[in-house]
């Protein structure tokens, strides 16, 4: 891995935070050394810190191309939070206009911009996918409210550019997250695992705590979480209506459902730049 100084800038979206590294103009982490400098310089308190590392990168078809690595080093394919994170840095260092389309490896996104008091960004999220094949998961028909093994949970899921598992709780601060998500995140049914999300009713919307597949733990916010929680509780009828809030540990989100595609409208803040003098 390189020994030049690597500039950075640290993101987060509701407390999910992350590590920016630009590649627009040429590579800075070399292909095959990209896991392992996520591993190094996620660790909290011995390292930057971060739920994952974002490198934004040059695309045929989009104005930039976002790769996200998780803190343990796996590579997924769209990240809701981190997705609003390269948006404001587009906006403020990329594009010149308002909106902005980035490609993910979940396909291009559409995320329109703003700024007064703070910034903030719509993404079209698209179609939520139900199907157990499109999740994926093991079976046939849509994943609803379904018994599997070594949980006591009835799960729901779905993909919204990475998979999902939904249960509802009355209460789900008394939830012993880190006990309860692993049976289900690392489900034989999920072949590539899920990310696991315990929801409540409010009185304005929906509670979410998340368990997040790649960080191996529970996070602030999880933006493609909320979007799959709002998604489930419209879908099983748990909460009415097209715009959903979303409360969660580091914020709030507001998913909205327009011809069944949904729309995650939340903000993005940078914390500090950065520089790594000794990247290895």
């Amino acid at each position: 891995m390189s020994k030049n100084p690597i500039k950075f800038v640290k993101m987060h979206g509701n407390g999910n935070d992350f590590i920016i590294i630009d590649e627009l103009q040429e590579t800075k982490i070399p292909e095959k050394n990209k896991p392992t400098f996520a591993e190094k310089h996620c660790k909290r308190r011995f390292a930057i810190g971060a739920d994952g590392v974002l490198y934004l990168q040059p695309s045929k078809t989009a104005d930039l191309k976002m790769r996200i690595f998780n803190s343990d080093g796996t590579e997924a394919d769209m990240c809701g939070n981190g997705i609003r994170c390269a948006a404001k840095y587009a906006t403020e260092n990329i594009v010149t206009n308002k909106n902005v389309d980035i490609e993910t490896g979940a396909g291009t996104l559409n995320i329109e911009t703003d700024k007064n008091d703070k910034f903030w960004a719509k993404v079209d999220m698209g179609k939520p996918k139900y199907n157990k094949k499109t999740i994926p998961a093991k079976g046939k028909g849509e994943f609803i409210n379904q018994e599997i093994e070594n949980t006591p949970y009835q799960v729901s899921a779905c993909n919204v550019g990475v998979p999902h598992a939904v249960i509802q709780t009355d209460d789900v601060e008394s939830i012993d997250i880190i006990k309860q998500a692993p049976p289900i995140r690392n489900n034989p049914i999920f072949p590539e695992g899920a990310n696991v999300n315990f929801i409540q009713k409010t009185k304005n919307g929906i509670k979410v705590r998340t368990f997040e597949r790649g960080v191996e733990a529970e996070t602030l916010s999880c933006g493609t979480g909320s979007v799959a929680s709002a998604a489930i509780a419209k879908k099983t009828n748990l909460i009415k209506g097209n715009t959903i809030k979303v409360q969660t540990k580091g914020g709030k989100l507001n998913i909205i459902f327009k011809n069944n595609t949904a729309y995650m409208k939340g903000p993005a803040q940078t914390a500090y730049n950065g520089t790594l003098t000794h990247p290895q």
